[in-house]
């Protein structure tokens, strides 16, 4: 195998599931699959593929980054519990990777990530903007102007309708979903990370149930 350290990237915080292994500035192998349902079933029989199509196996892995989100509430608690489990069991690091920070890698000049989201909104985060953006939740219908600023760029599944409002120009991601993961994954995973967890920022869309809850008797 190669001597530079082997991280596995994978991603189904949004409607498909993807997995790259990179080794150093190198994808060896990548994949996506656009799926709404089935990623449970299908993410550790994508993950074996990419693994063979590069010629490695599990303990070849020195480290695993995982999208966590934000986006699909389900897709993020998958990829999150899958790679805490295989992080354990192999006794290796876990970097959780925004899916804002994986778009905006490699992009040069103030940029915005905007990633779609239900109910005319947006996930939004700033990158060397003149006015600091954390990652939020916005209505499309309330982007304020003092977003916008020369040489915007917009990227992402939203990036249209943003940039539309701002007067930005929009550009796509330098890298897929799960290679740009990967790559992230690379710089940090030697910093001893924290455990991945999942980035929400918007609640559930499961309504509260109506009835009063059951007495539980002792």
């Amino acid at each position: 195998m190669p001597s530079d350290p082997l991280i596995l990237g994978f991603d189904t915080s949004a409607a498909h599931c993807a997995a790259a292994l990179l080794c150093g500035d190198r994808v060896l192998a990548a994949t996506q699959e656009d799926m709404k349902r089935g990623q449970a079933e299908r993410l550790f029989p994508l993950i074996e593929e990419v693994l063979a199509d590069a010629g490695a196996s599990w303990p070849d892995l020195a480290a695993i980054g995982v999208g966590i989100g934000p986006g699909n509430f389900t897709g993020i608690r998958l990829s999150v519990s899958a790679a805490r489990g295989l992080a354990l069991a192999r006794s290796i690091p876990a970097v959780g990777v925004s899916s804002l920070d994986a778009l905006a890698h490699d992009a040069t000049g103030p940029v915005l990530a905007c990633l779609s989201a239900p109910r005319e909104h947006a996930y939004l985060a700033g990158y060397r903007t003149h006015h600091a953006l954390a990652p939020t939740l916005m209505a499309l219908s309330d982007l304020p102007d003092a977003l916008s600023e020369p040489g915007l760029t917009c990227i992402g599944s939203a990036a249209q309708s943003v940039a539309e409002t701002l007067k930005a120009r929009v550009m796509p991601p330098a890298h897929a979903s799960a290679p740009a993961i990967a790559r992230i994954a690379a710089l940090r995973w030697q910093d001893a990370p924290a455990r991945p967890a999942p980035l929400y920022l918007k609640p559930a869309d499961a309504a509260p149930a109506r009835d009063t809850a059951p007495t539980i008797l002792a």
